[in-house]
């Protein structure tokens, strides 16, 4: 082979390489700087099989969310055991917040070099931030091919029966019957469960079955993620959103707090502790 064609060949190795690098530079930017998100290496490096994140708007809980699928899915978790063509699901309340939210968070992690096929329920493959996805294919590292796919609470709990998963994504809160569904979808599997959102909805069963762990699960992990746990959030830019809050919404938008509907009167009011049993005393007649 001529020196001409060595030269060639290997130019054009190396710009295949640093397309590569740069098709892949979000996923390898994450938590990779000096500044380190903790909470959410925590998330990653719990070993439980249903793991929740409560935290408030730009804490940083679904980019740990979105990373956590591809992970899995790519066979290249750095804490967790990897395996070959899995599968789950990323489950968003309607498919205009899934197509602005969660898709959005995968496409932005997701190196194109990575995806072997694309089904779109809307849309084009070919643009496919611009519509809504049904499934995405990805190449495993193990040799096999993954699928994630993309499931509203709208549909109906209906919608969600039938599959064997290895995990399911929850992106924001989910009805307690489409839950349910998916705890029978991953237990064949014995997948995961995780969930990443901002408590927006009073006390509901997540408060009880989740953050109170009342059935004392040892399988149920939960963190709390606030703006100060988010290296990457302008200081700025966080005291603009306090001012424009009332203290109610400040409760579940900063600190991932559960509260009533109609905000607490004492946001350090936690009821584990400061909720006691009644006394009762005899009345003298």
């Amino acid at each position: 082979m001529k020196k001409e064609e060595i030269l060639k060949r290997l130019a054009e190795v190396e710009n295949e390489l640093k397309k590569r690098r740069r098709d892949g530079e979000n996923l390898a930017s994450y938590n990779s700087g000096k500044k380190k998100h903790k909470k959410q290496i925590a998330f990653h490096k719990c070993k439980k099989r249903n793991r929740w994140v409560f935290g408030g708007n730009r804490s940083g809980k679904t980019e740990c969310g979105a990373v956590e699928c591809i992970w899995i899915l790519r066979g290249i978790h750095p804490y967790r055991k990897n395996i070959k063509d899995a599968f789950g699901w990323a489950v968003s309340l309607s498919a205009q917040v899934q197509r602005d939210v969660a898709q959005a968070k995968i496409l932005k992690y997701l190196p194109k070099s990575w995806i072997a096929d694309i089904t779109m329920l809307s849309g084009r493959k070919d643009n496919p931030a611009s519509g809504v996805i049904d499934q995405i294919k990805i190449k495993n590292v193990f040799g096999g091919v993954s699928t994630l796919g993309f499931k509203s609470c709208d549909q109906g709990r209906e919608k969600f029966q039938g599959s064997s998963l290895n995990f399911v994504w929850f992106d924001e809160e989910p009805p307690q019957d489409i839950y349910d569904e998916c705890l029978m979808r991953v237990m064949d599997r014995r997948g995961d469960i995780f969930g990443t959102m901002t408590p927006l909805k009073g006390k509901t069963f997540v408060y009880t079955e989740i953050y109170l762990n009342r059935r004392n699960n040892p399988e149920i992990w939960h963190e709390c993620m606030t703006w100060e746990d988010n290296p990457y959030l302008p200081k700025k830019e966080a005291k603009l959103l306090e001012g424009a809050l009332c203290s109610g919404s400040l409760d579940a938008r900063k600190y991932g707090k559960f509260s009533d509907g109609a905000g607490l009167v004492y946001p350090e009011f936690d009821e584990s502790v400061h909720v006691v049993e009644p006394v009762v005393r005899a009345i003298k007649v």
